[in-house]
């Protein structure tokens, strides 16, 4: 099994193929790319014909939407994401199914099967996913269950923190730290995007890369060069705290969910 994986974060990346090798031992990783531009590029080479592809949504340079509307997309897509809210359900037509992260290998597992079972079916009508993930929105079923306390590290103790009192949670020298709207800090093992698929997006945004904000901390936001926006953090004590970065490839989504 030929797969082609997009990800734009290498430990995802590496992560995903690890499990498909232990899952499918015949899977040979054709492919590789971590931006809408590579993925369009590699696709639209002759000889890269992968039987299955894995999409991460959001990419650094933009969704991976615009891979479809670029180029033709032939073989089964299975899309990978940390957020829900891109109407699940829409992606049980034409060959394309959905997977939150962390990708849980039973249902990693599922997916490939049924990609591989409607291999020879109609190709993807791009036009109706599209309108589908448009009009179809939250119609679908509920939203899962959130965590309402998150884990966190306190020395040697791990304590569990109301998710209310979390007012960001950043990436810095290769560990993450959470913020309370106290100030206090605590240490976090898991990534970031395991982080965000615990939390309610309709209260937590991952701004970029490296720092998911509470809806509650945003404070006044300042326009940087090249479109990103600064966010001061609101109702958050103490000193030295970080002053979260709106990457520009979410600037948009983020207007639209904190003006909602």
């Amino acid at each position: 099994m030929k797969v082609f994986i997009i990800e734009d974060e290498p430990m995802a990346q590496e992560t995903l193929a690890r499990t498909l090798a232990e899952l499918f031992p015949d899977t040979v990783v054709a492919g590789t790319a971590k931006s809408v531009a590579s993925a369009v590029a590699w696709l639209q080479e002759p000889q890269n014909k992968p039987d299955v592809i894995f999409m991460d949504v959001e990419l650094s340079d933009g969704n991976c939407f615009e891979i479809f509307r670029q180029t033709d997309v032939t073989a089964p897509v299975i899309m990978t994401t940390a957020y829900d809210n891109y109407a699940v359900k829409a992606f049980e037509v034409n060959s394309v199914d959905y997977l939150l992260k962390p990708i849980d290998p039973v249902a990693l597992q599922r997916a490939v099967e049924r990609c591989k079972s409607r291999i020879q079916e109609k190709p993807l009508d791009i036009d109706k996913l599209v309108a589908t993930l448009q009009g179809a929105a939250f119609s679908g079923p509920a939203r899962p269950a959130f965590k309402e306390h998150l884990l966190v590290q306190f020395g040697d103790h791990l304590v569990p923190l109301s998710c209310t009192d979390i007012a960001c949670i950043y990436s810095e020298d290769k560990l993450n730290h959470l913020v309370t709207f106290k100030g206090e800090k605590y240490m976090m093992d898991e990534s970031l995007d395991s982080i965000a698929a615990k939390l309610d997006p309709r209260n937590f945004f991952k701004i970029s890369r490296g720092c998911i904000v509470a809806r509650s901390a945003v404070g006044s936001l300042t326009k940087l060069f090249g479109g990103r926006l600064r966010i001061e953090l609101a109702g958050v004590s103490g000193k030295a705290l970080p002053q979260p970065e709106v990457a520009r490839s979410r600037t948009d989504e983020f207007l639209a969910w904190i003006s909602e």
